[in-house]
């Protein structure tokens, strides 16, 4: 037997599909400006103009909000570099990251949520999926790397993207180093630089 999926994880089409699309249209806005504290299922279901009887029965509480938003941002990020050269992949990769953690939304609300993952476990776990889904998308291009003889045999192509992205994260709540370009390219060159090592086997 299938499993159930989980409250907010089905795609319908039709009008089930427009009031999702509501619901986490206010769900990001109020994450970008409120925060996950201000993460409330009857306020977002008012914003949306959706019932509230529909809006908890299908998500619940926050943390499965949250999950859901992130899923749907993962699935609708751009899809992995496809050049044929490791150094253009991961440099693509670092200047996504750059564009996502410096959109003046989105940027808020990645720190809203990782802020919340550090007392609340459901905002956590939609945190871990939402890396998981783009670094399986990306580790594509280490492993057609590794194939083409670019890089060592035994290299994690996980840990390369995640190593591409800890800086800029890094950056953007610890250091307050400038989040450009520059750190983008910077980012990309260390991981390039540790994989050709052996170091992330």
């Amino acid at each position: 037997m299938a499993a159930t999926p989980p409250p907010g994880a089905v795609r319908p089409g039709g009008r089930t599909a427009r009031v999702r699309e509501a619901v986490l249209e206010a769900a990001a806005d109020t994450l970008a400006e409120k925060g996950f504290d201000g993460l409330d299922l009857g306020e977002i279901a008012r914003i949306a103009g959706v019932g509230k009887t529909t809006l908890y029965r299908r998500w619940g509480t926050p943390g499965v909000l949250a999950a859901d938003l992130l899923q749907d941002m993962a699935e609708r990020s751009l899809p992995r570099s496809r050049n044929g050269d490791i150094d253009q992949d991961l440099r693509d990769n670092a200047h996504l990251v750059l564009k996502t953690l410096t959109d003046p939304r989105q940027g808020r609300l990645f720190k809203a949520l990782i802020a919340a993952s550090l007392c609340n476990e459901q905002a956590a776990q939609a945190l871990r999926r939402f890396y998981a889904v783009r670094i399986d998308e990306w580790a594509g291009c280490v492993t057609d790397a590794i194939e083409r003889g670019e890089l060592p045999p035994g290299t994690d192509p996980r840990r390369v993207i995640a190593m591409v992205s800890a800086p800029l994260y890094y950056a953007l709540l610890n250091t307050g180093e400038p989040l450009d370009e520059a750190a983008a390219d910077r980012a990309a060159a260390a991981a390039l630089a540790a994989a050709r090592a052996g170091a992330l086997t």
